[in-house]
C-alpha cells in the first residue's frame, strides 16, 4: 500500500486519464488480432464491444456492489470484511483468480480511499469484472499517487479541503477493494436496493455512492 501526502504538483501530464493512446505489447497484439478476424468477417466489434461492456460496468462490478450493501446493512459483516476480507467476500461466493487475497478499506467523513496499480494492472477481478482502460492508463497510475486529488477533480469528483485522500497501491499479493460511505436516505432500503447505489467507480474510488434518487 502507499498512502500519499495530499499536495499538488504543478509539473505533472494533465493528459486526460480516460484516454491513452499507447498499446502494450499485448494490447498491440490483441487489436491486431481483432482488426484481422473483423476483415474476414468472423466477429462483430461492436458485439466484442457490448460483452466487455457488459463485464467492465454491471456483472463483475454487481459483486462488489452486493458486498458493500451488505457491509452497510450488516454491522457483524462490515466487521468481518474489516479484519479478513478475503474470508467475508468469500462468504457471499465471490472468489477466484486475481481475487485471492483481498483488503476492504472504508471510506469515513475524515478519509477518501482511492485504488491503483502503480507497476500494472492488478485489479479484483471476482468483485469488479474486468477493469476498465483508464484504470490501466500509464497516466492515471502516475497521477493517481502524484496529484490525487487533481485525478478526483477529471473524474467530477470534488472532496472537502478537509478530507483527507489515501492511495493504495495494488499488487499481484493483495488488491483492495473500497467500500463508500452509504449515503443519507438510503436508511430502510433492502439490499438489493442498496447495491443499485454503489457503482465500480466507486469501489474504485473514483466516485462515491449515487443517493437514492439517483440509483439507475
Amino acid at each position: 500500500m502507499r498512502p500519499t501526502d495530499d499536495h499538488a504538483d504543478h509539473d505533472h501530464d494533465h493528459h486526460d486519464p480516460h484516454h491513452d493512446n499507447h498499446y502494450s505489447d499485448m494490447q498491440a497484439r490483441v487489436k491486431a488480432l481483432e482488426t484481422l478476424l473483423t476483415e474476414k468477417g468472423l466477429i462483430d466489434p461492436a458485439a466484442i464491444d457490448a460483452i466487455v461492456e457488459t463485464y467492465e460496468t454491471k456483472v463483475g462490478p454487481r459483486n462488489g456492489a452486493r458486498v458493500v450493501a451488505k457491509a452497510w446493512s450488516d454491522p457483524d459483516f462490515a466487521e468481518w470484511l474489516k479484519r479478513d476480507a478475503t474470508a467475508a467476500i468469500a462468504s457471499l461466493g465471490f472468489t477466484g483468480r486475481q481475487g485471492e487475497h483481498m483488503r476492504a478499506v472504508f471510506n469515513t467523513p475524515d478519509t477518501h480511499n482511492l485504488i491503483v496499480c502503480t507497476l500494472c494492472s492488478c485489479y479484483p477481478w471476482s468483485v469488479l469484472g474486468l477493469p476498465p482502460v483508464w484504470y490501466k492508463a500509464p497516466a492515471y497510475r502516475s497521477r493517481a499517487v502524484i496529484d490525487p486529488r487533481g485525478v478526483l477533480a477529471e473524474f467530477g469528483l470534488t472532496l472537502p479541503e478537509g478530507k483527507k485522500v489515501r492511495v493504495w497501491d495494488s499488487t499481484a499479493e493483495l488488491r483492495y477493494l473500497v467500500i463508500p460511505e452509504r449515503p443519507e436516505g438510503s436508511e430502510g432500503m433492502d439490499e438489493e436496493a442498496l447495491a443499485d447505489l454503489v457503482s465500480r467507480d466507486a469501489m474504485i474510488g473514483t466516485a462515491v455512492a449515487h443517493m437514492p434518487e439517483k440509483a439507475s
